[in-house]
């Protein structure tokens, strides 16, 4: 699928994008972004970047961690999903300072060593270039700082590789497709298909250069969070 495919279903599903979430996960997603966001070891007055921002999510949770004295910077492709996260800020208080950027994460329009920490939630199997999205971070990151990438994955467990497989097919695409959403929403298995492995996730990251990489399954493998250090 090419990323003007990919940029295409993320506008469209855009409006409902919070709301499916919240069903899709049992709201257990916020505990999972709570996470990410702690390990990317962002800290007050920091200056932090989020990619594939989405709807926000991530982002507002970094605007709180580093307080009025930092600066984030939240990136995604998606027009019309940049429009709903600068409507959640607004009606955020304190208002967050955040910069919306509508930007290709295989291209960023930052100079190199500019943040101290950053994340990316559901956004590295959607790239058409994971290793290229990896070296943008690395190139972005100031010496010393923390990422953390959080995303679905395929378990390696056989049951639970079978238990996900079913809640795709019986749960997300039965409801997308209740809101219309159906090809919008099938895309997710095929995306897990070819989403590499957190192993192989954490090899690209020391081949581009990363000092250290770690990834965490979550959710029984489900999820998992990549954490990585730039030297």
């Amino acid at each position: 699928m090419s990323s003007a495919e990919i940029r295409s279903i993320f506008n469209r599903i855009a409006p409902v994008y919070d709301q499916l979430n919240d069903w899709l996960s049992f709201g257990q997603h916020r505990i999972w972004k709570e996470m990410t966001v702690k390990w990317s070891a962002a800290k007050t007055g920091d200056k932090v970047l989020d990619l594939c921002c989405g709807s926000g999510d991530l982002a507002l949770r970094m605007a709180r961690r580093v307080g009025i004295s930092g600066k984030v910077y939240a990136v995604d492709f998606s027009p019309e999903l940049l429009k709903v996260a600068h409507l959640r800020s607004k009606a955020s208080y304190p208002t967050p300072s955040i910069n919306w950027i509508e930007a290709d994460v295989l291209e960023l329009p930052f100079d190199n060593n500019q943040f101290n920490a950053a994340t990316m939630g559901y956004g590295l199997r959607n790239v058409t270039d994971i290793p290229r999205c990896l070296k943008e971070l690395h190139r972005v990151l100031k010496t010393g700082a923390k990422a953390a990438i959080l995303d679905f994955h395929r378990p390696e467990n056989t049951i639970m590789r079978a238990f996900q497989q079913w809640y795709l097919d019986n749960l997300v695409v039965p409801v997308a497709s209740q809101m219309g959403l159906k090809e919008e929403y099938a895309y997710i298995n095929p995306s897990l298909e070819r989403f590499v492995s957190g192993r192989e996730q954490v090899n690209i990251a020391g081949e581009i250069g990363f000092a250290n990489a770690v990834h965490y399954p979550i959710a029984n493998g489900m999820m998992g969070v990549l954490v990585v250090t730039k030297n």
